[in-house]
């Protein structure tokens, strides 16, 4: 079977395999900010982002987190299982700061006693807008049970995260996952996990090593999402 882009996205594309149940993710050289209205190429970042989730990805399946990653293939292409995405961005927060400080009037850079769990409505011509459990249960987004499962997942994959990023000494801000239903209609972790997602600060200078450096013109942030995946692969050796 030839290979046809399934969908193209701000930041990758999707292919179809040979395998109906798997698909490749082709990483792009590009970012985007402020939902898609800020857009430049950046060489190099596709390859970055695929190495960097392809480890986060890889660390979660040994400690038993459910996803579609399968394996890196390329400088920028990975395989992953087939899934029917939930249209939900689950944004989980452990420090305030981005739109929830300005939405509560919270000091930027407090600690949350606890992890916020936030859901956005995926939907591009919306601006991908904040919305409740009521807000999904009347648009049959999810189900009750499964909203359940989302928060469950949501939470432990949370302290995995932190866990793995206080190993390289970054502090997990904040991030957003998405889920998909595989074949056999289970919700798994979907997407990526890179610093396009996550907001990370270095735990000695705190210094952003993320994506905010890009939407904030601090700098290039070629060299920051290098500095996330030197310290990954110094931890795996």
């Amino acid at each position: 079977m030839v290979s046809t882009i399934l969908y193209q996205g701000k930041a990758k594309n999707v292919h179809s395999t040979e395998d109906d149940n798997i698909l490749r993710l082709e990483y792009l050289d590009q970012a985007t900010a402020l939902n898609g209205k800020k857009k430049d190429a950046i060489r190099g970042k596709g390859e970055l982002n695929n190495q960097i989730t392809s480890l986060i990805f890889s660390e979660l399946t040994k400690q038993g987190i459910k996803n579609h990653w399968l394996e890196s293939i390329s400088d920028n292409e990975q395989l992953v299982k087939k899934v029917e995405i939930i249209p939900l961005e689950v944004v989980l927060r452990n420090i305030a700061t981005g739109s929830f400080t300005k939405r509560l009037g919270v000091e930027e850079g407090t600690k949350l006693p606890f992890p916020i769990i936030e859901f956005y409505y995926k939907d591009d011509k919306l601006d991908d807008p904040f919305i409740n459990e009521d807000h999904i249960k009347y648009l049959e987004i999810a189900s009750e049970s499964e909203m359940a499962n989302l928060k469950e997942q949501a939470l432990e994959i949370n302290q995995k995260l932190r866990e793995l990023f206080q190993s390289i000494d970054v502090t997990l801000v904040d991030f957003k996952l998405e889920f998909g239903k595989d074949t056999f209609n289970e919700i798994i972790l979907s997407d990526e996990i890179t610093p396009d997602t996550c907001r990370l600060w270095d735990q000695k200078t705190g210094q952003s090593l993320d994506k905010d450096i890009y939407r904030k013109d601090l700098g290039e942030i070629i060299p920051v999402y290098q500095e996330i995946l030197n310290r990954l692969k110094e931890r795996g050796e």
